[in-house]
C-alpha cells in the first residue's frame, strides 16, 4: 500500500511525495548532504537531531550498513 507525503516548508512551498519508513509528522530543519557514502554515519550522528536530512547522491542505500560504521545506536536524523 502506497501512502502519501506531504512536506511543507516554512514558506508555505508544498511537496507532495510518496511516503517511505516511518509514518507519522516530523519538524525539523531541512539540511543536505552531497556524500557518495558515509550515509549510515550522518543518520546516525547525534549531531543530525531534529534535522530532516536530504542525501543527494543517487546510489545511496545500495552498499546496505554494517554495525562498525554507526556514530551511535539509533537513528537521529
Amino acid at each position: 500500500m502506497i501512502k502519501s507525503a506531504l512536506l511543507v516548508l516554512e514558506d508555505g512551498t508544498q511537496f507532495h511525495g510518496r511516503a517511505i519508513g516511518a509514518t507519522g509528522s516530523a519538524v525539523g530543519e531541512v539540511v543536505f548532504n552531497t556524500s557518495m557514502t558515509g550515509y549510515q554515519e550522518i543518520l546516525t550522528d547525534p549531531s543530525y537531531s531534529r534535522q530532516i536530512v536530504t542525501l543527494t547522491y543517487p546510489h545511496i542505500g545500495n552498499v546496505g550498513t554494517n554495525d562498525a560504521d554507526e556514530e551511535s545506536s539509533q537513528v537521529h536524523a
